[in-house]
Order: structure tokens, then C-alpha cells, then sequence
């Protein structure tokens, strides 16, 4: 057995955990102060401002949308259906769509980060370390970490915080994460982008969008089948250790 090299131990300390705790003290914050800010009420307050600024700065809108949405997901802060929708309101289904799916992995990928180099190393050993059932369950999901990720966005029983932090924890590689946050969240992207496109008449009639179609069957089931696909490996592994 080789031995730990210093470098390869979890670093612990207070700086190192100083980004997670940022983005849960702003998501704490923020859920009580911004939720009336980032609100369906307050997108048709301003959805002329928007246009206005998108018409006359389009590149500026773009970048100011993506990193607010960025921060959105990041800080878990409440709002993010509001802001894919108001990526299609604004940009259409495409680019919309791109900026959207975009915005929110990389703003996954920032609390992903936090997370891990505050606590993720340390748990993950600690966990490896204890061995047992919850370390079993560990290895478990790293022989099936692709279809683990991809069924935790295609169907996000999770919320979409905890789907950034649990990979974190338990050592999931960025890359991993990063791809299958990006593909795994962009049928759902692409839905509600498609919603949003028509946003405009719904505000402007004073209504709210109706979110009932990611439940129609037109909807629904294609996801559920991709969710079903990326669980075939799995069940694939499960069968065959069965009949050894």
C-alpha cells in the first residue's frame, strides 16, 4: 500500500471552507430579501425595462443575464425558473436555451467547487476511511457515477442544490459533473425556454406562465425515457453480479 503523500490529504482550515459558508449565509439571506425581487410580479414590472436594454445593448444584456443567473444558482437564491424563462422572454429558444443551460452549469459548477474544496475532500476520506454500508454506498455510486449524475437532472427528485453538493462530497470529478450537469439539465432547459418565448403576452396580460406542460405526456415522457436510459447501465451491473 502506498503511502499518503501530505499533498494528497484533505486540506482542512477556516479558508478553505470560507466559500461554502458564503454561499449559505447569502442563500439564507437571500431567500427571505430577493424572493419578491426575483419573482414572476416583479419580471412584468420590468419586462419593458428588459426589452428596452436588450434592443439597445444586446451583448451587455446577455453578459449582465448570464452572470445573474450564474449567481442565482450558485448562492441556491430563489429565482432560477424565473430566470430561464426571462432567457427565452429575452433571446428567443435559440440562443436562449444555450445561455441558459450555460448560466446555470457554470454557476453549478461554482457552489460544486465551494463545496468540495471546504468539505468534500474531508468527507469523502472520512467516509473511505470509516468503511461500512455508507462507504459501500460510496463505491457504489462511483462504478455508476455517469448514470448516477445524469438521473440526478433528468429526474431532479432532488432540488437543484443538493444535486451541486452531494457530488461534491462525495468526490465527484469536475468534469463528470460538469458534462453531465450540462446535458442532463437541457431537456428541461429546453422546455421551459420554449415557455418563455411567449412570456411577453403573458405578462403583458397580467398572468402568471403555466408551468403544467413539463407535465403533459408530450413533455414528461421523453424525459422520463432518457432518465430510464441512464439507468440501464446500472441495472445492467446489477443483473450480472446476480448471476456470478
Amino acid at each position: 500500500m502506498s503511502e499518503t503523500k501530505p499533498s494528497d490529504r484533505p486540506k482542512g482550515g477556516f479558508l478553505s471552507r470560507l466559500p461554502i459558508l458564503v454561499i449559505l449565509v447569502v442563500a439564507v439571506v437571500g431567500a427571505f430579501l430577493l424572493r419578491d425581487q426575483l419573482s414572476f410580479e416583479a419580471l412584468a414590472r420590468r419586462h419593458d425595462t428588459l426589452i428596452a436594454f436588450r434592443n439597445a445593448h444586446y451583448f451587455a444584456s446577455v453578459a449582465g443575464f448570464m452572470l445573474a443567473y450564474m449567481a442565482v444558482v450558485a448562492f441556491s437564491l430563489p429565482g432560477a425558473t424565473v430566470f430561464t424563462l426571462t432567457g427565452g422572454f429575452l433571446f428567443g429558444l435559440f440562443p436562449g436555451v444555450l445561455y441558459n443551460v450555460v448560466a446555470a452549469t457554470l454557476g453549478a459548477i461554482g457552489i460544486f467547487l465551494a463545496a468540495r474544496t471546504g468539505y468534500g475532500a474531508r468527507f469523502a476520506s472520512l467516509l473511505q476511511s470509516r468503511g461500512g454500508p455508507v462507504a459501500r454506498l460510496q463505491e457504489g455510486l462511483r462504478d455508476n457515477e455517469w448514470s448516477v449524475l445524469f438521473l440526478m437532472r433528468l429526474a431532479p427528485v432532488l432540488p437543484f442544490f443538493l444535486a451541486n453538493l452531494i457530488p461534491a462530497f462525495l468526490n465527484v470529478r469536475l468534469s463528470r459533473f460538469a458534462i453531465t450537469t450540462f446535458f442532463g439539465i437541457m431537456p428541461g432547459g429546453l422546455v421551459l425556454t420554449s415557455v418563455g418565448t411567449g412570456l411577453g403576452a403573458v405578462l403583458a396580460r397580467g398572468e402568471a406562465p403555466d408551468l403544467s406542460i413539463l407535465f403533459t405526456p408530450m413533455v414528461l415522457f421523453p424525459i422520463l425515457g432518457l432518465a430510464a436510459l441512464s439507468a440501464l447501465p446500472i441495472l445492467i451491473k446489477y443483473f450480472r453480479r446476480r448471476e456470478v
